[in-house]
């Protein structure tokens, strides 16, 4: 039995507008934040509707009709993201899962990235930075436990691109993000949890050029 999981990427912040890392830092949405998650909304209302999903060779593959659910990491971004899309697709209110935070980026929150690049070049240990596979040991078991609630279902994820990046990076063996892509605010991934295992379905990847440089998917 396949549950499909489209994860979402929070709205801006005020962090993000300035290219600081926020890690666990409790940043709320900006205004501009707020307009993205309304729109991510009505990009998902639209798919619902046309019974497609984007696939990974750009095409399109059958999706669900609709989402059943949507959850959410506990930070505030993620939460109101999840509440503004649940209200325009007619959801229930989000279920806050604790296990979806966002990566903990210890001594390098509030940092910007030029900031870090300084105190803590590459290959120089941050104090506090949870590992990549410490974000995987939490997630995939949340992952795995909203699929077994819905098998045959569709639900919606709002987290952060540290938790993104970490599946993304994971599931393409590294290839992927590319170094010019990243993941924007707002933007929607869809994975396939089939029996007990994540796949990647579509990577809704912004190509660096194109977008402000205010992403860390670290």
């Amino acid at each position: 039995m396949q549950t499909r999981l489209s994860i979402v990427r929070h709205g801006q912040t005020d962090w993000n507008l300035a290219t600081r890392i926020q890690g666990r830092t409790d940043i709320p949405l900006n205004s501009t934040g707020r307009a993205q998650a309304a729109e991510t909304g009505l990009r998902l209302l639209k798919r619902s509707r046309e019974g497609a999903a984007p696939s990974l060779d750009g095409g399109q593959t059958p999706s669900a009709a609709g989402w059943e659910k949507i959850v959410s990491s506990p930070l505030d971004r993620a939460a109101e993201t999840a509440r503004i899309i649940a209200g325009e697709l007619g959801l229930p209110r989000p279920e806050i899962i604790d296990d979806l935070t966002e990566r903990h980026h210890g001594h390098i929150e509030g940092l910007t990235f030029a900031e870090r690049q300084r105190q803590f070049p590459n290959g120089i240990p941050v104090p506090g930075l949870e590992s990549r596979q410490q974000v995987l040991d939490r997630v995939l078991p949340a992952l795995g436990r909203v699929a077994d609630e819905f098998p045959g279902d569709a639900v919606l994820v709002v987290c952060h691109g540290g938790v993104i990046g970490t599946l993304i990076r994971y599931l393409t063996a590294g290839v992927r993000p590319h170094p010019d892509e990243i993941i924007a605010n707002g933007s929607v991934h869809d994975f396939l949890w089939t029996d007990g295992h994540l796949e990647l379905e579509h990577f809704d990847a912004t190509i660096r050029g194109f977008a402000e440089n205010t992403h860390y998917s670290g």
